[in-house]
């Protein structure tokens, strides 16, 4: 007698779709077992869901278990996939992304921009990447957040897979025709796509291209770029901008923290089944906005506008 085959999710057409696939967009991301911990702790337990076994049998391992390196949980390392950049495959699996940058003691207490640091998780608090800047110290201090960058994003096997690259550029409007830009490549030295700032008077906005330059989203910012007690939103829209198909939340992180660190934290949601490509672009983008808006709450001059 054939199996009974449940019927596909809405949304999601594959009925032989199975254990390891890729979520349907929409719908939550659990890790296999049981998940525990209440929300917003750190340390997470996972654990094999109660099952009647017999005496004497064992149960079955848990297939991609969770990697703990250090007291820091990892995100299971998916199998390689066709026409996906080696590392980026965990992307696959995810519709949404949590980008926590590390607070750094010698910063807070001496003032001395030092090389930033993020951690990027899945939302179930096990980390994906991380993310580390690779800068020199007199660029730091000498040209602050309008510095350029290379930011190196490491998988759980300490592979770099994305590097970012942002070149020197001006950022006043008497320059509209010299706009920041970022280079996104994976794996290292292999474009797969830009962020570039769109003119606009008075909102943000940017342009995701393929490696081809060719215009594939829009980002879209509000016209205040303030925090103060409440998230700021950058709309990701399609390229005639007349749908939303994705955002990048700057989460506000409270009032001691936003006053004296630059130590931000970032939410992105794209769709499921959005290029691998676009989604690493999209982080891109997300690392390029802090840059240029969120790098100044250390010295009380946080960015309120475009071009302040």
């Amino acid at each position: 007698i054939p199996a009974h085959k449940p019927a596909p999710a809405p949304g999601f057409p594959n009925t032989d779709y199975g254990t390891g696939n890729q979520v349907p967009y929409g719908y939550p991301q659990h890790a296999p077992g049981t998940y525990q911990g209440a929300a917003g702790m750190v340390n997470y337990g996972f654990q094999v869901d109660a099952m009647r076994v017999p005496a004497g049998l064992a149960v079955p391992p848990i297939q991609n278990q969770p990697i703990v390196k250090e007291g820091t949980i990892w995100m299971p390392i998916p199998p390689p996939l066709p026409n996906c950049p080696p590392g980026l495959e965990y992307l696959t699996q995810i519709d949404q992304i949590l980008i926590h940058q590390q607070i750094e003691l010698l910063e807070i207490l001496t003032g001395f921009e030092t090389n930033n640091k993020y951690e990027i998780k899945n939302t179930l608090g096990q980390r994906v990447y991380f993310a580390a800047e690779d800068t020199d110290c007199c660029t730091r201090n000498c040209c602050g957040p309008s510095r350029p960058f290379t930011l190196r994003i490491i998988d759980n096997l300490g592979h770099e897979v994305i590097t970012l690259q942002r070149p020197l550029r001006c950022s006043s409007c008497c320059f509209p025709c010299c706009l920041q830009e970022l280079e996104v490549q994976a794996p290292p030295g292999t474009p797969v796509g830009y962020v570039v700032q769109n003119w606009h008077a008075c909102l943000p906005k940017f342009t995701i291209q393929n490696e081809k330059r060719m215009d594939i989203l829009k980002i879209i910012g509000p016209c205040v770029v303030c925090s103060c007690c409440e998230d700021i939103n950058f709309e990701v829209k399609s390229v005639d901008e007349t749908s939303t198909v994705g955002r990048i939340s700057k989460q506000w992180t409270g009032f001691l923290k936003e006053a004296f660190t630059d130590a931000d934290n970032f939410g992105i949601t794209f769709p499921m089944d959005l290029d691998v490509k676009m989604k690493a672009v999209m982080i891109g983008a997300c690392f390029l906005i802090d840059f240029m808006f969120f790098e100044h709450a250390s010295d009380n001059q946080q960015r309120t506008g475009v071009w302040q």
